[in-house]
């Protein structure tokens, strides 16, 4: 079956699907990716055929825009660089699927493949990376920027959710979404987070440990593991720098604010007072330049970039942003989490973490030396944190989502309907 795979967004949104492809195509599967430019040189390295959406200037000058990471201002600059390659994506397919022929493996934010279902009539599954996009009436997530506590009715967060919908969500990606539309003569979308997932079938590729399945909101859907895919990213093995300075002393702790994240002095600033304070050495992840500061001990390393899986079993703790591919390598090390949430789905990841005994949370503003460094004494001490990060970890290496997710796509192959059916 030819299998074409459309990620859109960044590393935490392209390397999973990078990862499910990779593994489709070793089964014998014919296998594109469409994805942002940047990431040609990660699918050459997995071998794997690559169409590039957009250019890597695009990319450039989407992920330096600050307001991204701006839990509401964020979701309307995000929809503005994801509907700039929903014409592109939708133009690919069409040239390239066929209904009965061919599979579509799409991201959330990869619209254009969503369009294309509808026009064409091609076999989609979409993949939802995250809770977020579950959707719960009885469980509704946190969203950025309202960190509602759990005491809150769910009834009324539902209703926030809903309101979020309406006055940031649909203004932001809608008019852009149904200009296309129209122009295909396609009806309007009215409800974003209602559209975006296939009708056929949608992957959740979180564990249903970690958080429950929601079977009342979108019954189509599959729950898997997490599809972890840190192998497939800028580098597969950790410098000699970062091997010698993890071989020279006790395990460090690590700190990392993502990989688009352009705006993060403040933190690596605090990273490193509170390696100092509690007399602990530090690795500090920033790809970006000017992120950390120039004048760090010996007992502080920067690295722009670190395999996880190869790097965080040798840690005490990380401190992050709450990404949901990070939270899943660091559950997989068995080590503790403190997120300081950023946007779209950072809060609501801490949330789970937080009822798994894993970890804690602190917002930006209160991501102090002052507060953080007690807070990781006690992640670090507490013997139930401990019991529960090992939970996690043997759960984690019980499950393969990579494997589980393409056991789902070829399900779906064999049951997809054909043109003579």
């Amino acid at each position: 079956m030819r299998v074409l795979a459309v990620a859109v967004g960044s590393h935490g949104d392209v390397l999973p699907l990078l990862a499910i492809a990779t593994e489709l195509r070793r089964r014998g599967h014919a296998v594109t990716l469409a994805a942002p430019a940047p990431f040609a040189a990660m699918a050459a390295r997995a071998d794997l055929p690559f169409f590039a959406l957009g250019t890597e200037e695009d990319y450039r000058r989407a992920a330096a825009e600050t307001g991204l990471w701006r839990p509401w201002r964020g979701v309307r600059l995000m929809f503005r660089h994801v509907s700039v390659l929903t014409e592109p994506t939708y133009a690919w397919l069409a040239g390239n699927a066929r209904p009965g022929e061919s599979v579509v493996l799409a991201s959330t934010l990869a619209l254009g493949a969503r369009v294309a279902q509808e026009k064409l009539g091609l076999d989609v599954i979409t993949v939802h990376l995250m809770p977020l996009l579950a959707g719960s009436r009885t469980d509704p997530p946190i969203l950025p920027g309202l960190p509602l506590p759990d005491s809150v009715p769910a009834r009324f967060r539902h209703w926030i959710g809903r309101g979020a919908d309406r006055f940031v969500i649909g203004p932001a990606a809608l008019p852009a979404l149904n200009a296309f539309r129209a122009s295909l003569d396609l009806p309007p979308v009215h409800r974003l987070r209602r559209w975006w997932s296939s009708p056929q079938r949608v992957l959740f590729t979180f564990p249903r440990w970690y958080a429950a399945p929601q079977p009342h909101r979108i019954p189509q859907a599959q729950q898997v593991g997490f599809p972890l895919a840190d192998r497939f990213g800028d580098v597969a093995e950790p410098s000699a720098a970062l091997t010698r300075f993890l071989d020279e002393g006790p395990p460090p702790l690590a700190f990392t604010y993502g990989s688009a994240m352009s705006r993060s002095q403040a933190f690596f600033r605090t990273a490193l007072r509170v390696c100092t304070g509690l007399g602990r050495r530090g690795i500090l992840l920033a790809p970006q330049g000017g992120q950390v500061p120039t004048d760090l001990p010996a007992s502080v390393l920067h690295v722009p970039y670190a395999p996880f899986s190869r790097v965080l079993p040798r840690c005490a703790a990380l401190v992050h942003h709450g990404g949901i591919g990070t939270v899943a390598q660091a559950l997989a090390a068995g080590i503790p989490q403190l997120v300081v949430p950023v946007a779209y789905d950072h809060f609501d990841e801490a949330r789970w973490l937080r009822r798994l005994g894993v970890g804690a949370a602190l917002s930006q503003r209160r991501f102090t030396p002052a507060r953080a460094a007690p807070t990781l004494r006690r992640l670090l001490s507490d013997p139930r944190v401990a019991q529960a990060c090992t939970a996690a970890k043997l759960r984690m290496a019980q499950e393969d989502g990579v494997v589980e997710a393409c056991d789902a796509v070829e399900t779906f192959i064999r049951t997809a309907r054909r043109p003579d059916g």
